[in-house]
Parts: C-alpha cells; structure tokens; sequence
C-alpha cells in the first residue's frame, strides 16, 4: 500500500494541520504496517500555476514546445503519476479566505488531466483515478460547520470532496479541526475533536480491511 502525505499550510511549526496529518500518517501506518509513505511538501515545493506553458504540450497544438513547455509538462506529469500510483492520500487544507491554499490549488490544477483522471463521454465526465482514499485534514480558524451560514461561506471541504468525486474518487474522509483561532479552549477542543475523527477514519478502514479479508 501506498499513502501519499500532503501539506500545504504556510504555517510551519505552527501548524495545526501539518501537526494532524502528521499524527494520521501515524496512525494509518500503526494500523497498516508496511505501508510506503511518501511525503509531498507543497509550501517548500510547489508547483507554479497553470499558464500557456503548463498546458501547452497538453493541447498538441505546437509541434515543437518550447523548454518552458517541455519542463512545465515534466512537472505536471510527475505529480500526476505519483497521484496515480497512491493507494491513500492524507491531504492537510487549512482554510485561507473561504477555501483552501493557492499551492493546493495549483497542485490539484496540475492533476485534472483528460485521459489520466478524468475522461469525458456522451453522458459527461468520468473519473479515472478512482480505488483511493483520501483523508483530508481540515482546519479553520473560526466554526464553520455547524450554521448554515458558515456551511455557505466554505469553499474547502466542500471543494475537495468535488474534485476528488470528479476523479473518481468516492472514499473521501475529513477530519476536521475548527475554531482553532478562537482562543485555547475552543482550540484544545477542536484538537481533540479531530483527534476522534483520526480514530473513526482510520478504524473505519481497518473495520474494511477485516471485511475484506473474511469475503
């Protein structure tokens, strides 16, 4: 098994999610000995975002790219067969400005491939990278979740469970920590609310694994 760890907050040390992602590796890892984990920092190595020269090789329209092109496919190309090649993600997406980072953005930008994770058909588009788990740790300063209004104001959780299902991918979990901005109490709180949710996601796939293997 192969599990991808992702983070993306500009926090550092600081960090709330790189702090849980952390501990869900962790405890996947516990829970599935054996698994390769490979680590995808995407503050100290993000990938640029999608522009003429990104996309270029992609529409076939040039005979010849240029090396900005060439370079740029090179990069889309690495990140998207590393994607393909994970069995289970662990993304960390705190929430900046309603939704989620500009270096998630662009890495997600760079997987959304006609032909690799998605197709289209007379009836719509497909998925093509289903089969995966993602687990997706989700910060926020304030509390979102529990009013309508907040629930209307996220473009994060609610974004990622979009893309994904657009991949194919159906199995995306959320372990969620909020109002972690709200002082310490409302911020112990919301640890270990998440740290129940780490317990639930990572036991509900033990629990699939035991099914599995008694069918």
């Amino acid at each position: 098994m192969k599990l991808l760890h992702i983070d993306s907050s500009i926090l550092g040390a600081n960090s709330v999610s790189r702090q849980l992602t952390a501990e869900v590796v962790a405890a996947w890892v516990a829970a599935h000995p054996g698994t390769e984990v490979d680590y995808l920092d995407l503050v100290a190595n993000a990938p640029s975002h999608l522009d003429s020269n990104s996309i270029a090789v992609k529409t076939g329209l040039q005979a010849a790219p240029s090396e900005a092109q060439r370079r740029e496919n090179a990069i889309s190309e690495e990140l998207v067969s590393q994607f393909l090649a994970t069995d289970v993600l662990v993304i960390g997406a705190p929430l900046y400005n309603f939704s989620i980072p500009t270096q998630l953005k662009a890495w997600i930008d760079r997987l959304a491939q006609i032909g690799r994770t998605v197709k289209y058909t007379d009836k719509g588009p497909v998925g093509l990278a289903g089969g995966k788990t993602v687990i997706v740790v989700s910060s926020r300063g304030g509390v979102y979740s529990t009013s309508e209004g907040g629930q209307a104001t996220e473009h994060q959780e609610s974004y990622l469970k979009v893309i994904f299902g657009f991949f194919g991918i159906t199995d995306v979990r959320f372990v969620r920590a909020e109002g972690v901005a709200m002082g310490e109490a409302p911020k112990a709180a919301a640890l270990a609310a998440a740290r129940a949710d780490i317990t639930a996601v990572v036991g509900q796939a033990a629990n699939q694994d035991q099914a599995a293997l008694a069918a």
